[in-house]
């Protein structure tokens, strides 16, 4: 039976997107779009996705002011949350341990937010 097998992109507006994709790409690894088809793209570990839509209208620690938020998994929390201080970008931790991994959350140039999750158990790369 045919059936999806998992997210082939995330696009959203931007104010200005080669600025932001060039964030993204120095600071979590993120490449920027391909400029051709014969070019490489950003490919991911295997591991857990999350796909969860949020309802009301209320205020959401995982949303931004245009309705999503990003997750992405890191290999290194700790490692990562010092690379990123270390560049200057305010990386906020949660120091609750959950049964699925600890997790970090910032803010992209934007003011988009971004939550880091390192996963529990074996590593996923």
């Amino acid at each position: 039976m045919a059936r999806v097998i998992g997210i082939g992109g995330f696009f959203f507006r931007a104010r200005d997107p080669d600025r932001l994709s060039a964030w993204y790409a120095e600071h979590l690894d993120v490449l920027r779009p391909p400029a051709s088809y014969d070019a490489p793209a950003w490919n991911q570990a295997a591991g857990p996705t999350v796909f969860a839509p949020f309802g009301g209208d209320g205020p959401n620690d995982h949303l931004g002011p245009s309705g999503w938020g990003l997750n992405l998994r890191v290999d290194d929390l700790d490692g990562m949350i010092e690379r990123l201080r270390g560049a200057g970008i305010d990386v906020s931790v949660d120091p609750e341990p959950y049964p699925n991994g600890r997790f970090a959350s910032l803010h992209d140039p934007e003011g988009n937010p971004v939550q880091l999750w390192q996963v529990a158990g074996p590593a996923t790369s």
